[in-house]
């Protein structure tokens, strides 16, 4: 595996779209449930493909996960989409209830997760999704970073059995991984450093790959690690680790998520690391385009490039 940062931004939203019909014409018993928001998610493209196996629920999102856990009970493998905001938020007893604590087979896919959801502002942008999602038993939680790694996720969905959240957000990103990427459940080592680990994961790995080159002009050696599962938590990422000295970054509250799970590592397995998180501080989103909502909220390469910077000069 390769890492490359492109120069094409592509849609995830897309990847996940097309992956489903891959997937859906090898696994006859896949189907998909939407609500209402198909032509945003792209699951319209699986609807196309196969109408009969395609079900828009309409704005009726408990139900559309109530439904799927029933067709789940059969022996179909359902991925259901909406936005981030009401997969998880709106739905929350139907995943605890009927998804996860039976441990149906059932693939909560959201899209338009983070502050990245821009302008439809604070009622949109799911900044709670990764933390509601993985406080919940049985569950897996992945965010993936760009198109392929995608594309890899899917497919590894439709094999793996039990409930899964996968969160893809809306804006179009660069390519990061080459063609040979396979998914796995383990965390990938970007690039090697002893100065300092980043470890982020979905779309803030672009910005942090932008941010570590200027930090290595600068003379800083940066790790760099992308840990896209948040849940079941990645034990083999402590031993990764160079630095006693780790920032997360993550595009949701810094309460709950990839900066939480880190935490709780270290906690456990390594006190002499010292972590700062950098994310959404406890506040509701608003507003704004993507980028200017990312500077606002420290996700910019040139806010992470500050507050390691600063956080260097403390240790």
């Amino acid at each position: 595996m390769s890492v490359v940062l492109g120069t094409e931004n592509k849609s995830l939203r897309k990847a996940y779209g097309e992956t489903l019909v891959e997937v859906g014409m090898d696994k006859k018993n896949i189907v998909v449930l939407d609500a209402d928001l198909s032509s945003s998610t792209q699951t319209k493209l699986f609807a196309t493909q196969f109408p009969n196996r395609f079900f828009n629920c309409g704005i009726a999102e408990q139900d559309m996960i109530a439904t799927a856990a029933g067709l789940a009970s059969q022996g179909k493998i359902p991925f259901v989409s909406t936005f981030a905001m009401f997969a998880t938020g709106r739905t929350y007893d139907q995943i605890r209830n009927s998804v996860c604590y039976p441990k149906f087979n059932v693939k909560i896919v959201a899209t338009h997760g983070g502050v990245t959801v821009g302008e439809d502002g604070a009622s949109h942008q799911a900044l709670e999704d990764v933390a509601l999602m993985r406080n919940l038993p049985n569950m897996t939680v992945i965010v993936p970073a760009d198109y392929k790694e995608t594309q890899e996720v899917i497919k590894y969905a439709a094999t793996h059995k039990g409930p899964m959240y996968i969160r893809i957000p809306r804006t179009n990103l660069p390519d990061i991984f080459d063609a040979s990427y396979r998914f796995d459940l383990q965390p990938k080592v970007i690039t090697k450093g002893t100065d300092i680990t980043i470890i982020t994961n979905g779309e803030t790995l672009k910005e942090t790959l932008l941010a570590e080159e200027a930090l290595h002009s600068k003379g800083v050696n940066v790790q760099l690690i992308h840990c896209p599962v948040v849940k079941p938590t990645p034990s083999s990422l402590i031993e990764m680790i160079t630095s006693n000295y780790v920032v997360t970054v993550e595009n949701h509250s810094i309460i709950g998520g990839l900066g939480s799970m880190v935490a709780e590592l270290i906690a456990e397995r390594d006190k002499n690391i010292h972590q700062k998180p950098i994310g959404v501080n406890d506040v509701f989103g608003q507003s704004g385009t993507a980028s200017e909502l990312l500077d606002f909220y420290g996700l910019s390469p040139k806010k992470i490039i500050d507050e390691i910077l600063s956080q260097l000069k403390i240790i």
